[in-house]
C-alpha cells in the first residue's frame, strides 16, 4: 500500500489524509529544501510564460517533475514555467523555518502542506482565495457543485478559502481489509471463524497443529497487526474488532473518538473497549499474537507476512490489498472475511472502520502565497490541476504512458511498463499521485488498475456491513469540521495526557493483564485529564456541522 505510513500507522483526530511521511530525496536538478527569496514571479517578455516558484511535498518514490509529461503540458497550455522545489523529507522542520521568515513561494503543494493552524498563526502569508476561484476557477467551482463537501473542506471559520481540497472518489469504505490463511484453514480442515470464539480456536490450532504443514509446530504466527505505536492506534491494528460489540471506526478513530446514535463517545472509557482488551489479552497469554507486535516495525510487519517462498508464516491479520500484504506468490493463500461476531449468539449490530471520507478526500492540497505577484497567472495553474482529465493524471501518470484513452470519452489504466513493478509503485513512481490536489468527477469514465480492482473485490466481504453503517449518526465527520484554534489547542493538550496513559495500559494489559482490576481507576485517571470537556466541544461542533448539511 502506497500511502502515508503516518496513516498507516497512527492517524490522529484531525486527519490530513494520510498526510505523508516523506524521506528520501528530490530530483529535477532543484533544491530538496526551502530556500530563501522564494516569493516572487515574473514574466518572460519574448515568450510571455509567467515564471512561478512552487513547492510539492512529493514520495520518495517520485521521478523528477521535468520527466512528468503531463506537468509540461499543462504548465505550457497555461503558460507558466514553474521552478520546482521537490521536497520529500523534514517538511515540518522546512516548512517551520519557512513560514517564520515569511518568504514563501507563489505556490505549495501536497497533502495538508500548510495546516489550518497555520494559516491562523501566520495571518497575511497565504492568499484567500474566494475571489479568484470566482473570476478564474471554473474547475474548481464545478468541484464545490458536484461534491459539496469539498468546499465544506477548504471553507476557513471566518468564511476564507487559503487551501483547496482534493475529491479522488474511487477508494473504497475502509483502508483495512481482514485476511485469513485459506489454506491452513484447509490443512486443518477448519472453517473460516465467524466471531471471536471461533476465531480464537482457529488461531489456536493454527499455533498447535503445524497448519503451514512444513514439519514444524514453532514457526507459524496466528495473529499479527501493525506496531502499535505511543501516540494512538492506526490502520491495520486490533481496535478493529471494537466493531465486533457495535462500535464504528472513523479513520480508526486512533484516539478513541467515536460517533454513536449521534453522540460524540471515546471507547478508550467505554467497556466495550475493556471487553475487547481482555480477548486480546487471552490470545497473548495462549501465544497466539506474534511476540514481536509491540516492539516490530513497519517494515519488519510487511517482511514477516512475506513469508519465504511458497511457505506463509501468519495465519490472520490486517492490511491494505492481499499482495501487498502477503506479496504475489503467497497472496492465493488468503481470503478477505467479513466483520466477526463477539460470539455466536451475539444479536448486536456489528460495525466496522469507516475510512471512505479520508481516503477519497484531502484538505489544505494546494495554497497559494499572498506575495505572489502573478496571482492570477498561479490560479490559471491550479484550476487546471482540477480539470478531471488532468486531475486523472495528476492520480495516476500520464495519458500514453499510465493511461489509454480509449477514443470514446473513456480511459483505461495501463499495467507498468515495468513487468516487475506492481501498479501502486508504479503510480507513485510516474506521478504525484496520492499527494496532489485532484477532482475525479463521478462522471469520468475511468476503468481502473488491477490493484484498486483487487481492492474492491476483497472488500466485498466488508461491504454489507459498511453500506449498513448510519452515515448521519454513526461517523464522525472530523475531516468537514474546524475548530477554532482555542478549542482545538485545549483538545490537544488533553488527547496527549489521555493517549500517553491509555496506549501505554494497551501494551502492560494486553501482554500482562490487569485490566479488570485497574479499569475503574484508569478510567477516572482520564476523565480527570478532561475527557468530558472536549467530549462536549465536540458535541458542540458536531451538532453545529450537522445543523447546516
Amino acid at each position: 500500500m502506497r500511502k502515508s505510513l503516518s496513516k498507516v500507522i497512527t492517524p490522529v483526530l484531525a486527519l490530513s489524509l494520510f498526510g505523508t511521511i516523506l524521506a528520501g530525496c528530490g530530483g529535477g536538478g532543484n533544491n530538496d529544501g526551502a530556500s530563501s527569496s522564494n516569493s516572487g514571479s515574473s514574466t518572460n517578455s519574448t515568450t510571455g510564460t509567467v515564471k512561478l516558484k512552487g513547492i510539492m511535498l512529493k514520495h520518495p518514490l517520485t521521478q523528477e517533475f521535468s520527466k512528468m509529461e503531463w506537468l509540461t503540458k499543462v504548465e505550457e497550455q497555461v503558460g507558466v514555467d514553474i521552478e520546482w522545489q521537490e521536497i520529500s523529507a523534514d517538511w515540518d522542520q522546512k516548512k517551520g523555518a519557512l513560514l517564520a521568515g515569511g518568504d514563501i513561494p507563489d505556490i505549495l503543494i501536497g497533502p495538508n502542506v500548510i495546516t489550518d493552524a497555520d494559516f491562523a498563526q501566520f495571518t497575511g502569508l497565504f492568499q484567500d482565495l474566494t475571489e479568484l476561484i470566482s473570476t478564474g476557477g471554473p474547475n474548481i467551482q464545478q468541484m464545490f457543485t458536484e461534491k459539496p463537501e469539498t468546499q465544506l473542506i477548504a471553507t476557513q471559520l471566518d468564511g476564507k478559502i487559503y487551501g483547496l481540497p482534493k475529491y479522488q472518489r474511487f477508494w473504497p469504505d475502509t483502508v483495512s481489509r481482514q485476511y485469513i490463511n485459506k489454506q491452513w484453514l484447509d490443512n486443518l480442515g477448519l472453517k473460516e471463524p465467524t466471531n471471536w470464539d471461533e476465531l480464537y480456536n482457529v488461531l489456536l490450532a493454527f499455533k498447535e497443529k503445524d497448519a503451514n504443514g512444513d514439519g514444524d509446530v514453532n514457526d507459524e504466527i496466528p495473529m499479527d497487526f501493525a506496531p502499535v505505536g505511543t501516540t494512538g492506534f492506526g490502520y491495520f491494528q486490533p481496535q478493529i474488532l471494537l466493531g465486533s460489540l457495535g462500535i464504528t471506526l472513523t479513520d480508526s478513530s486512533g484516539q478513541g473518538y467515536f460517533t454513536e446514535g449521534g453522540q460524540i463517545k471515546n471507547y478508550f472509557v467505554d467497556d466495550r473497549y475493556k471487553q475487547f482488551v481482555e480477548f486480546m489479552n487471552k490470545c497473548w497469554q495462549a501465544g497466539l499474537i506474534n511476540p514481536e507486535a509491540f516492539t516490530q516495525d513497519y517494515s519488519k510487519f510487511q517482511s514477516v507476512a512475506r513469508g519465504s517462498g511458497d511457505k506463509a508464516k501468519v495465519g490472520f491479520s490486517w492490511g491494505w490489498e492481499v499482495t501487498d500484504r502477503f506479496g504475489n506468490t503467497l497472496a492465493p493463500q488468503y481470503e478477505s472475511i467479513a466483520p466477526l461476531k463477539v460470539s455466536a449468539d451475539s444479536n448486536i449490530k456489528l460495525s466496522y472502520d469507516y475510512d471512505g471520507n479520508s481516503l477519497n478526500f484531502g484538505g489544505n492540497m494546494v495554497v497559494m502565497s499572498a506575495k505572489s505577484k502573478n496571482k492570477e497567472a498561479a490560479m490559471k495553474f491550479i484550476n487546471e490541476l482540477y480539470n478531471p482529465t488532468v486531475s486523472m493524471q495528476v492520480l495516476f501518470g500520464s495519458l500514453g504512458t499510465n493511461i489509454k484513452d480509449n477514443g470514446d470519452g473513456s480511459y483505461a489504466i495501463l499495467p507498468p511498463a515495468d513487468s516487475q513493478m506492481d501498479p501502486g509503485t508504479w503510480k507513485w513512481t510516474s506521478t504525484w499521485a496520492d499527494n496532489g490536489p485532484t477532482f475525479i468527477s463521478d462522471s469520468l469514465k475511468l476503468t481502473l488498475g488491477t490493484d484498486m480492482q483487487s481492492v474492491g473485490k476483497q472488500t466485498e466481504p466488508l461491504q454489507a456491513v459498511l453500506s449498513a453503517i448510519d452515515k448521519d449518526n454513526d461517523i464522525l465527520p472530523s475531516m468537514f469540521i474546524k475548530y477554532n484554534p482555542e478549542d482545538n489547542n485545549a483538545m490537544v493538550l488533553v488527547n496527549t495526557n489521555m493517549i500517553n496513559l491509555a496506549m501505554s495500559k494497551f501494551s502492560q494489559w494486553v501482554t500482562k493483564g490487569g485490566v479488570t482490576k485497574e479499569w475503574d481507576s484508569y478510567v477516572s485517571n482520564i476523565k480527570q485529564m478532561g475527557l468530558d470537556n472536549n467530549l462536549s466541544t465536540m458535541q458542540k461542533y458536531y451538532d453545529d456541522y450537522k445543523s447546516k448539511k
